[in-house]
């Protein structure tokens, strides 16, 4: 009631709660303000902090979070063990896992975390996304020329019970060969054409040079993996700002741990890690 009541008209509302809280749906509306208030909050530090935009991107692209993972995990005595099929977990007396099995091998473990592709038997469908991956050109119009854009597009400002979401990268990102960019538009399939649900947004990329469609299930868990230690992911949804993922890691975190992820932890780790790195 008091957000209704400080933000009036319809199109700022969307814009508010969609583009600067990352609300994907109106319910948030209804709920208590405070939380909304804190999403705005977080939204404007993080371009103070930052300057032009909120969000951060990775150089080389995303591929480079699992590979910092990896190295970080080096240094604390983790193995990776890559390119092996999967062939199953064992389990021990207690009900809990034991290991997981490939190419006749067991490792043992204590812990398993994993995507919803390794368990489908714990998952169900939750729905569909349509991505469209385009290679272009040029920028993406009327963004001022910049060479990285994020652009959600409210569900009710195209009729839709989903928003569409828009990201651009480009070579200055170190993702693709000088002057070319690489945007992804993609959203909740609500119809029987998906491809024609991202027509909004593919709108506002101007001349396309190539374009690749798919359509994904969207998988969720159906435990929270903690009476047998085997901890799965959702599928990546449509969000291109991946504050959802970040959730999601976050909620796993909690699940294997009993305790809420204390962020304020984070400069001693960082810490510890530099001295590792140094010494």
């Amino acid at each position: 009631q008091w957000y209704q009541r400080r933000v009036r008209d319809t199109n700022v509302r969307d814009f508010v709660g969609h583009s600067i809280a990352l609300y994907r749906d109106d319910n948030y509306i209804s709920e208590p303000a405070l939380a909304t208030i804190n999403r705005m909050k977080l939204y404007f530090n993080s371009i103070a902090k930052y300057q032009k935009s909120p969000y951060l991107y990775p150089l080389y692209g995303l591929g480079e979070l699992p590979q910092g993972f990896a190295r970080l995990s080096a240094i604390y005595g983790g193995t990776y063990m890559l390119n092996k099929p999967f062939e199953g977990v064992t389990m021990g007396e207690d009900g809990r896992v034991s290991g997981v099995t490939s190419e006749g091998e067991t490792a043992k473990c204590k812990i398993v975390v994993a995507d919803p592709s390794y368990f489908p038997d714990r998952c169900k469908k939750a729905g569909q996304v349509v991505r469209a991956i385009c290679l272009l050109q040029h920028p993406v119009p009327n963004t001022n020329n910049n060479q990285s854009s994020q652009i959600i597009i409210p569900q009710n400002q195209v009729g839709r019970k989903s928003d569409i979401y828009v990201l651009c990268v480009s070579f200055a990102h170190n993702v693709s060969a000088k002057d070319w960019y690489v945007a992804l538009v993609s959203t909740t399939v609500e119809t029987a054409n998906p491809e024609a649900e991202l027509e909004p947004g593919m709108r506002l990329l101007g001349p396309v040079s190539e374009k690749f469609v798919s359509v994904s299930d969207l998988y969720v868990p159906t435990g929270d993996g903690k009476s047998d230690n085997v901890f799965v992911s959702a599928s990546f949804d449509a969000t291109t700002h991946f504050e959802t993922t970040c959730e999601d890691i976050i909620k796993i975190y909690e699940n294997i741990t009993g305790e809420p992820f204390d962020f304020s932890a984070l400069d001693k780790k960082l810490e510890e890690f530099k001295n590792l790195t140094e010494g």
